[in-house]
């Protein structure tokens, strides 16, 4: 009887628990304090991205050229190798309104600001160990100023796809008004899941490394070169599997398609990018009190 008691209340203190979790006002109230956070915090947290800019080219020949370099070169390649090696082509139509190339770019782009931001914001805190041990300093910025140094080769990388679409089909869809809402939401989702990785590095040293290699094999994971047709209908679930093939969609809307082809891929970023930034605060506020002694 008393194995039995025991047993409900596990049972009991761990429904409490995911409810806890899933709480909608408690998630709110969370994500209202996040939010004001960064944004007391807006003019350190840019002074701190222009000298980790500064820093990270100082003493190179070509300099800032590597902000916009390095995605661009990238992107070269992976147009070369699908464009001209392996001779892949998309038939423009009214469903597929672009060419390969524009498909490539935008499905590469974002994902080179999901790589960057991870591998940031999952350092953040370990890099900057020295400003983590002041109590005053408001280490919650450090995993934002990560993204926010992921977000500049975005955003080159959307002004060249810009330029290009101007170049190739000479106007730009409405949907690229949509843009200032998608790049936000990216911010949201990247900080959110950048807070749950900073204070997990600190005891897990190995997620920094984990990541890259991830990161590597899941570009092969998301829509970015090919279409989801085009795999086995036995495997296509891993793509909708991946959170991230999501999270392109909605940039494939907005850059390729130029309108809304995958609703549910909206629904499901807007609501999980804002809700994964809640529940990435409340887990760096759980555990933040413990991060200064493991530095």
């Amino acid at each position: 009887m008393s194995t039995l008691t025991l047993q409900g209340s596990r049972i009991v203190s761990f429904i409490a628990a995911t409810l806890a979790l899933v709480s909608p006002i408690r998630n709110w109230k969370y994500l209202r304090k996040v939010v004001g956070v960064q944004w007391r915090n807006r003019r350190l947290a840019l002074e701190m991205v222009r000298r980790e800019l500064r820093s990270q080219f100082a003493g190179q020949f070509f300099g800032l050229f590597w902000i916009f370099g390095h995605p661009l070169i990238q992107c070269v390649i992976y147009i070369f190798i699908f464009t001209i090696v392996f001779k892949t082509r998309i038939d423009q139509t009214f469903e597929m309104p672009r060419d390969y190339t524009t498909y490539i770019l935008v499905g590469v782009v974002p994902w080179l600001f999901v790589q960057q931001s991870l591998v940031r914001t999952a350092s953040s805190l370990v890099a900057q160990a020295n400003l983590v041990k002041q109590v005053v300093f408001p280490v919650e910025v450090l995993p934002f100023c990560a993204v926010l140094v992921s977000l500049v080769p975005l955003i080159v990388g959307l002004a060249v796809i810009t330029l290009y679409a101007l170049i190739s089909q000479g106007s730009l869809p409405w949907t690229y008004l949509l843009l200032p809402l998608v790049i936000a939401t990216s911010i949201a989702l990247m900080t959110g899941i950048g807070l749950i990785l900073a204070v997990i590095t600190p005891f897990f040293r190995d997620i920094k490394d984990i990541i890259q290699v991830g990161t590597i094999v899941g570009v092969y994971l998301i829509p970015a070169f090919y279409l989801p047709q085009w795999i086995p209908q036995k495997l296509q679930f891993v793509i909708y599997l991946n959170p991230f093939s999501y999270f392109i969609w909605v940039y494939q809307d907005v850059l390729y398609f130029g309108h809304i082809a995958h609703p549910m891929a909206w629904v499901f970023v807007l609501i999980g990018s804002f809700g994964i930034l809640a529940l990435g605060y409340r887990a760096f506020e759980t555990v933040r009190m413990f991060i200064a002694d493991v530095l």
